[in-house]
């Protein structure tokens, strides 16, 4: 990792300050850190629900074994069509033809599919080839793919506020991806707020106050139903008074009415470009990546709405839709700033192009 802390390489931004040395893997490993306790996206909270004080933390896992173990379905999956395919079989095109279906029923996409069975007609055309000699090769065509888009978030703190609007359908994990991302960037000294823009759910509203409570980060939030613009305008000027390094913004997600939608989340971009024009600076879109093939609708829709600038995926722990993320950035090619395989806020982490290329197709 390049010097900026456990998470420097996702909370990298434009800062005169200077950051401490970055952890080694075993040393990062070696050090407890305190997780933050999860609320499903759905779940009410309760006012007065009780919290110690002091959390104890097991002993993490390192990371690369936590990405494993969330693409283990996946990779299962891939694992066991290559080993009946390529069970003393040559690849011919009848084997060429099966290995494409497979790949794109596994959410690779079709251009994947595509290049993974060109190349290999290309070099080992009626040769006897293994699983993991295939395993070996899709890998790599992976992360070729992936390594473009693998881009961590650059805010620039210059700006008082940066201002992050966080986008994606109800049950994504918006807001608890907004709690994370403002623990990990608090923890790293900076001054972050939060606006609980997501005006129609109450449980949403309820969620992010709790995210700050636990964060130490301010919450600017209204009642049920008040309008989600006003309530960003208002937010984000109360920011700027505070001086605030960065400001995250939460969205209503309701796709049953995309009209509605549409119109609220532009109207949230016009009066934010009041106070600055350049604002906001990142729209993240956030998807839930069990839900397969449907991610490229969400990304469709949203793009159409507002200009999404970057993806997290959430919810790769144990998903088997884990090839869709190579998918999306083979059509979209838009930057994939982070990943989520676990509820601990040290869960949510940078996209290693390499790393999940290799864990996706069960490779050590």
């Amino acid at each position: 990792m390049s010097g900026k802390g456990l998470f420097g390489r996702l909370f990298g931004g434009k800062s005169e300050e200077p950051a401490p040395p970055a952890l080694s893997e075993a040393e990062s490993d070696a050090v407890a850190v305190p997780p933050v306790p999860e609320i499903a996206e759905e779940e009410t909270v309760v006012a007065d629900d009780p919290r110690p004080a002091e959390i104890v933390a097991e002993a993490p896992q390192s990371w690369l074994t936590r990405l494993k173990s969330g693409l283990t379905k996946s990779s299962s999956k891939l694992t066991q069509g290559l080993g009946d395919l390529f069970t003393k079989r040559k690849l011919d095109d009848d084997a060429l033809e099966d290995l494409e279906d497979l790949l794109i029923t596994t959410d690779l996409g079709v251009g994947t599919a595509a290049r993974v069975t060109k190349r290999l007609a290309k070099t080992r055309f009626g040769q006897d080839v293994s699983a993991d000699e295939i395993k070996q090769v899709l890998a790599e065509e992976v992360a070729q793919i992936l390594a473009p888009v693998a881009k961590p978030l650059q805010p620039d703190f210059s700006r008082k506020p940066h201002v992050v609007l966080v986008v994606g359908v109800n049950g994504s994990g918006k807001t608890t991806t907004i709690g994370k991302m403002a623990k990990l960037y608090k923890d790293q000294g900076r001054q972050v707020s939060l606006a609980a823009g997501d005006t129609f759910r109450a449980a949403a509203v309820e969620q992010l106050k709790v995210w700050g409570e636990r964060t130490h980060c301010p919450v600017f939030a209204r009642d049920t139903g008040a309008d989600a613009a006003g309530l960003a305008f208002d937010a984000m000027a109360e920011a700027r008074a505070r001086g605030d390094d960065l400001l995250f913004i939460d969205t209503a997600g309701r796709l049953q009415n995309k009209a509605d939608l549409m119109e609220e989340l532009r109207k949230v971009v016009r009066v934010i470009k009041k106070q600055d024009e350049t604002a906001p600076h990142d729209v993240l879109l956030v998807l839930d990546a069990t839900v397969g093939q449907n991610a490229h609708s969400q990304v469709e829709v949203f793009k159409d709405i507002v200009d999404v600038s970057g993806l997290i995926l959430t919810k790769l722990d144990g998903t088997a839709r884990g090839g869709v993320l190579v998918a999306l950035a083979e059509k979209f090619a838009l930057p994939v700033h982070a990943i989520g395989v676990g509820e601990k806020a040290e869960d949510l982490r940078p996209f290693d192009a390499q790393a999940f290329a290799r864990s996706l197709v069960g490779l050590d």
